[in-house]
């Protein structure tokens, strides 16, 4: 018998077995409890590193701006305030726009590396990792859990899972009272939470997001990811043989086998069946058997696998980024002939100059004139002509205002109804009826356009205009 053909029946044999394994494996659907592994090496590093972003929703609320809360989002008063910008109902289209850059953003991303939000970004992911890394310096490493939880119960049992679940149901309140504070002034929250003066709707809040948080993050943990998350459904739409994921290289690794007195064994691959890259898995998964859907991108058997190879000598990257053409041996497509990551970058470019114009356009008052319709001019007894104007005002500021409305456009045009001074209430709209008065040589067509102008005494460079028009006779 030839080599060729020793070494075809030698990869026939192996695939039946890979084919075995594959029909006994089975995804966990929560009949057990997944006790990962601790893993350690620059991925951990970067996922925790990641994770931190999270801590913006502890200390964001008590960020200080111009003697004002920095980030207020007051939904009794329908106000957003952003660092000393308001944003009200009116501008509520710039939101939509954040939402779609958001969107497409998580879209582009899946598209060139997988589900980078869920491994290193996503909350669920973040508290799970606090969750079971408080877990493993209270009980120890996964076999010591794993024979706590079988063993019965006693002192030092109960002082373990006491002192685990104190620490997370801590970390649970701190959660809820952050995000309450998001929506109400954070000092004053504090004080009346531990005074007993809160409202019912902010305990309520609270306890929700306790409950949610010591659920999601300490029970259900990769069930979650499995069944409840919506993009774990969605994720497979948006990859294309392009789309880089942590991949098991099966040219290199296979026939995989152990180690024999420390040795790789001659016409074996590099994978020594250590099985390191599934103990370290925070949903249990064997990436071997090739893309799944419980994988969430978190890179954790690169590390795991990483350690192993340093350790028997061999090159790293037995596991690592790689899309399926490189699997194949075929070379990648620049990004910008990638038909669907441009489509994402387009639309996320146009939805980012969107927010950049609503923002630099967003001043702290807003005028709007709506002209009368009934009659649209008057001709006084005087010759002059008469047009009534509806003015609107709107005070984007958190302080009441001096305002002075002005008008433009016509030669010997004269105001009434804003002789005196108005004051414009904070996060209010203000509506006024003005007339506009012009002599009627003065006038040379049916409709001219005016212009409306109004000014913040307090701060001149504070101004909005509105365009209207003035009509006459023919």
């Amino acid at each position: 018998m030839t080599d060729s053909a020793t070494s075809a029946e030698q990869q026939a044999a192996y695939s039946d077995d890979i084919y075995e394994d594959a029909a006994n494996w089975h995804v966990n659907t929560g009949e057990e409890k997944i006790h990962p592994k601790q893993a350690a090496g620059k991925w951990r590093k970067l996922k925790w590193l990641t994770h931190s972003i999270w801590l913006i929703l502890f200390i964001g609320p008590f960020l200080r701006w111009n003697g004002q809360q920095a980030i207020l989002f007051d939904i009794p008063d329908r106000q957003f305030h952003i660092f000393g910008l308001t944003i009200l109902p009116q501008d509520v289209w710039m939101l939509a726009l954040v939402l779609l850059f958001f969107a497409m953003l998580l879209a582009a991303v899946t598209s060139i590396a997988g589900r980078v939000y869920c491994g290193f970004f996503c909350f669920q992911t973040a508290w799970t990792d606090l969750f079971m890394w408080l877990e493993d310096k209270i009980e120890g490493v996964p076999a010591k859990r794993r024979k706590l939880d079988a063993a019965p119960w006693s002192a030092e049992k109960v002082r373990k899972k006491a002192l685990k679940y104190f620490l997370w149901v801590v970390i649970s309140v701190l959660t809820g009272i952050s995000f309450v504070s998001w929506f109400t002034d954070a000092r004053q929250l504090w004080h009346d939470i531990f005074t007993g003066q809160a409202s019912g709707t902010a305990y309520g809040i609270i306890a929700l997001f306790t409950a949610g948080t010591l659920v999601l993050a300490g029970k259900l943990r990769e069930q979650a990811c499995f069944w409840l998350c919506p993009y774990a459904r969605i994720q497979g739409v948006m990859y294309d043989k392009e789309t880089i994921l942590p991949t098991y290289d099966f040219h290199r690794g296979e026939p995989r086998g152990r180690l024999k007195k420390g040795k790789l064994v001659e016409g074996n691959g590099d994978c020594i069946d250590c099985k390191q890259c599934i103990a370290v898995c925070p949903t249990g998964i064997d990436i071997r058997m090739g893309q799944q859907e419980g994988c969430i991108t978190c890179s954790l058997c690169l590390d795991a696998c990483d350690a192993v190879m340093e350790k028997i000598g061999r090159p790293k990257g037995l596991i690592r980024y790689a899309s399926m053409d490189e699997m194949e041996g075929k070379k990648p497509l620049p990004l910008f002939k990638r038909p669907r990551v441009i489509i994402y970058l387009t639309i996320i470019t146009l939805a980012i100059a969107g927010i950049i114009y609503g923002v630099t356009h967003l001043g702290a008052i807003e005028v709007k004139v709506l002209h009368g319709r009934s009659p649209l001019f008057v001709q006084r007894s005087d010759g002059s002509i008469q047009n009534k104007y509806d003015v609107k005002i709107l005070n984007k500021t958190v302080k009441d205002i001096p305002i002075k409305i002005t008008v433009s456009g016509i030669d010997g045009l004269q105001l009434k109804g804003a002789e005196e001074t108005l004051l414009a209430k904070k996060g209010k709209t203000g509506s006024y009826i003005m007339f506009v008065n012009v002599p009627s040589e003065k006038l040379e067509s049916e409709r001219t356009p005016i212009v409306f102008k109004a000014v913040n005494l307090d701060d001149p460079t504070q101004t909005s205009s509105y365009e209207s028009m003035f009509f006459a006779p023919k």
